[in-house]
């Protein structure tokens, strides 16, 4: 737990994710594995549109100790990760999504997990709200239920 601004408590309710470029085996029966973030430049890339701002999301990768977030192009452009994921299954193209929603696919061989030494984490999700001496019962079972304990964490 740690605190953030004056009388907000802010709980991970998420470990740390990581991202994960995959691709089909089917897809790479026909393409090269790109072996840096640039070679992604000559892969169908299935890009990942956001919502609200309309903006495409840029691939961040992390190299020598520096964040690199690349644009890629390729053939299909979704708003939805399920879709994206099922894209890539049907070998559309090399997607990057995070590494818990692919680790069955990976490991199952449904799809290759590629410029894994560029995978950048991100900081996990957290939950902040008015640090009061007393929380109400509904918001605390939620922060209760929602938290994640670290080794050395000491709870609130």
């Amino acid at each position: 737990m740690m605190r953030s601004q004056r009388d907000m408590i802010a709980v991970r309710i998420t470990s740390d994710l990581r991202t994960a470029i995959i691709g089909s085996p089917d897809y790479f029966a026909s393409h090269a594995a790109p072996v840096r973030p640039e070679d992604l430049q000559d892969h169908a890339c299935i890009n990942y549109r956001w919502r609200g701002s309309g903006a495409l999301d840029r691939w961040p990768f992390m190299r020598e100790g520096e964040a690199l977030d690349m644009q890629v192009e390729g053939p299909l452009t979704l708003n939805d990760t399920d879709l994206i994921l099922a894209a890539a299954l049907d070998g559309v193209g090399l997607a990057c999504l995070l590494e818990d929603r692919v680790a069955v696919d990976v490991q199952a061989g449904r799809l290759v997990r590629v410029l894994e030494k560029y995978t950048l984490t991100i900081p996990g999700f957290v939950l902040y709200y008015a640090g009061r001496r007393q929380t109400p019962p509904a918001p605390r079972a939620l922060i209760d239920f929602l938290r994640i304990e670290k080794p050395g964490d000491a709870g609130s």
